[in-house]
């Protein structure tokens, strides 16, 4: 999923300014209300690239109302990431290709219909169908006939995939083109959530107001503004929420909802801006959490511009990439709330998950000689400078990049080697990368939809894969991961992953920067908030006043 900061709302700014009345925790969002009846909290946010459905979205803003409004057949742990059945009552297989799948009874979705094999089956079928252009129809490509639903040129020959039979009103089947071992695992991923019929019958006003089944329904949502959730009564799972609902509030700058987290006007902060790292402990005392998340930073390159992808590219990034002072970043900017990297996945993951610490070797290990040698023994940069594109609705973006372009300035002895390319916001960044219409090195934060190595290698590597926006591709690579993932022996997988990202590795198809944190602020008005591994709230644990 590809990473997200939160950013600040003007609206709220100007009450502030006009008076004391509240746009957080102190106001109408701190009352009670819901439909439980318990306190609201407030929580910064920015709008999602895309309208919420769930096969459409992937990224983090979209994906943690996705998270709390919907329920999936697993669950990832809140403290281990591990997938746990939710909604499945038993997924089964005798061969890692072959899955019957059993929909737990008694679950509904918040306007009564209920949950059944139906929901899933439709739901999967709808965003692998090409006609419906979902960003996450990827995810569905191991399915039997997803080649003829979303061929890769062509028109679609198929309206679902063969592999998808509603066998019962809780029963379903699921056959694959090839062995999938760590399939079932997957399935906590938003993207194969169920449906209810609403969504197909009155589309438009779906996506004005969606519903799903999770512990949350959708009250509002003015974009720009701000989306208000409210707790679900009838909520059927362990993990009803603790609140009366959740108010995210839409912010283009991280620091303004900082100082309104200060002010009183704000409950939640999930993203601590760079520049207040310094300070945030004393501010907020046992209110301020520091975490490891899964999370990594890179720079990605446009392999669709022929001036990033032709004889001596390699050497180019491989001379970037050491040109970049990691550990000086990290310390300086982040506060050490960053971890150089050494790889491209997550220590989150562990050795027997597929994290391999200095797997990138010499190549991100800053050496400032080495990076002009190898620069220039490929050709030198692209128009004699690189551009690194990133949005600017946070100022820590501006902070890194710049403190990125200094390093690499630095190594090649010319100031103007390296310039960042802000665009305004992080919808406007998300539209121009996976489009394809930037010029130079991008920031592409990830953060990982499910805690497996395949997830941070195939979605952003393989070729033509839901989030590779830098187009890059590698039969090698390809077939190293189709390999993986049908091996049934977790640590034979894992060693077949990680032959992979040496791939990823020798060609430097995007530079790896360092592992991020999950950071959260809160007010006094809270109590046991969490981020999961994902660096997401727990916002169905916490509790208001």
């Amino acid at each position: 999923m590809r990473g997200a900061t939160n950013a600040g709302w003007a609206a709220c700014a100007v009450a502030v300014a006009l008076a004391a009345t509240a746009c957080g925790g102190g106001g109408d969002s701190g009352g009670e209300g819901g439909s439980g009846g318990g306190a609201v909290l407030s929580s910064s946010w920015t709008d999602p690239q895309n309208p919420l459905e769930p096969a459409n979205t992937n990224e983090v803003q979209g994906g943690k109302v996705l998270s709390m409004i919907f329920r999936g057949l697993k669950q990832y742990d809140p403290k281990t990431g591990e997938a746990e059945d939710m909604l499945a009552e038993k997924i089964e297989t005798s061969d890692s290709r072959n899955y019957t799948v059993t929909v737990k009874d008694g679950w509904t979705f918040s306007n009564g219909e209920k949950v059944t094999a139906k929901s899933f089956v439709d739901a999967w079928n709808y965003g692998a169908s090409l006609k419906n252009n979902q960003k996450n129809a990827y995810f569905f490509s191991y399915i039997e006939g997803y080649d003829k639903v979303h061929p890769a040129k062509g028109e679609q020959r198929a309206e679902t995939m063969s592999g998808l039979k509603v066998t019962g009103e809780r029963t379903f089947t699921v056959r694959l083109s090839q062995k999938f071992s760590s399939f079932p695992d997957t399935l906590g991923y938003n993207a194969f959530v169920p449906l209810p019929r609403a969504f197909y019958d009155d589309h438009d006003g779906w996506l004005a107001k969606p519903v799903g089944n999770g512990p949350y329904a959708v009250e509002s949502y003015t974009k720009g503004s701000e989306m208000r959730l409210t707790k679900w009564d009838a909520y059927p799972g362990e993990d009803a929420a603790r609140n009366g609902g959740v108010t995210l509030k839409v912010y283009t700058d991280n620091n303004t909802a900082y100082t309104d987290l200060m002010a009183g006007n704000l409950d939640l902060v999930d993203d601590v801006p760079a520049q207040q790292l310094k300070n945030v402990e004393n501010d907020l005392g046992d209110r301020y959490l520091n975490t490891p998340a899964g999370i990594i930073q890179t720079l990605a390159f446009p392999y669709y511009d022929k001036d990033w992808n032709k004889a001596g590219s390699v050497k180019v990034r491989k001379g970037l990439s050491r040109a970049i002072n990691r550990e000086q970043i990290t310390d300086t900017i982040f506060q050490k709330t960053r971890t150089p990297a050494t790889d491209w996945t997550s220590p989150v993951l562990g050795a027997d998950g597929g994290y391999k610490e200095g797997l990138c070797g010499e190549w991100c290990r800053y050496d400032a000689a080495a990076a002009k040698k190898l620069i220039e023994e490929g050709g030198g940069l692209p128009g004699g400078q690189v551009k690194i594109t990133y949005n600017a609705d946070t100022g820590s973006h501006k902070l890194w990049v710049d403190a990125v372009c200094n390093s690499i300035n630095n190594a090649l002895d010319n100031d103007r080697a390296c310039v960042g390319n802000p665009i305004g916001t992080f919808a406007d960044f998300r539209s121009k990368s996976t489009t394809q219409k930037l010029s130079g090195p991008f920031r592409a934060g990830w953060q990982m939809d499910y805690p497996l190595t395949q997830n941070f290698l195939q979605p952003l590597y393989y070729t033509d894969a839901s989030s590779n926006d830098g187009k890059w591709s590698n039969e090698e690579f390809d077939k190293l991961v189709d390999e993986a993932n049908a091996e049934t022996d977790p640590a034979r997988a894992v060693e077949m992953f990680q032959k992979a990202e040496a791939v990823v590795r020798d060609n430097m198809a995007a530079i790896p920067l360092w592992y991020q944190n999950g950071s959260a602020g809160w007010s006094e008005r809270l109590s046991n908030v969490a981020l999961n591994p994902f660096s997401v709230p727990v916002y169905d644990q916490i509790k208001v006043g």
